[in-house]
C-alpha cells in the first residue's frame, strides 16, 4: 500500500468491479470462458476477476431459467402496464356510471314530458 500511495496511485478510488455489476453479456461471456476449465483453473480465474465460483453457478442458473436481467426488467414493465390498465378500467367503469345515469335522467325527462305535457313555467 505504501509502495502504490508513493508511487501516486490511489488504491481507494479504483472501484473493484463487483458480482452484481456484471452485465448479462458480461455474465455469459465469463460461462464461455470457465466452461471447459477444471476447478483448479476456474478458481484461479475467479480470483483474477474477482468472483467465487458459487456466482458462475447463480449466474448459470439465471441463463439457464431466462431470469438474468432482461426477465427482472420485463417484469417491471409488465407491472407497470397493469397498473395502467388496472387504472384505465376503473376509470372507463366510472365514465360508463355516469353515462348511464345520464341517459336515464333523459329518458325520466322525455317520460315525464310525455305524461305531463309542457308545463307553462318553462
Amino acid at each position: 500500500m505504501k509502495q502504490y500511495r508513493d508511487a501516486g496511485i490511489d488504491t481507494m478510488s479504483q472501484k473493484e468491479r463487483r458480482p452484481r455489476d456484471w452485465t448479462i453479456r458480461d455474465r455469459l461471456s465469463a460461462l464461455i470462458t470457465t466452461g471447459a476449465m477444471d476447478e483448479k483453473e476456474k478458481a484461479r480465474w475467479c480470483r483474477e476477476n474477482g468472483l467465487h465460483s458459487h456466482h458462475l453457478v447463480g449466474w448459470k442458473k439465471e441463463i439457464e431459467s431466462n431470469q438474468g436481467d432482461g426477465a427482472a426488467e420485463h417484469r417491471l414493465q409488465s407491472k407497470h402496464l397493469r397498473d395502467e390498465n388496472r387504472q384505465l378500467k376503473k376509470e372507463l367503469r366510472r365514465k360508463e356510471k355516469a353515462l348511464a345515469e345520464t341517459s336515464a335522467l333523459l329518458v325520466l325527462k322525455k317520460k315525464a314530458h310525455l305524461i305531463w305535457g309542457d308545463s307553462e313555467e318553462d
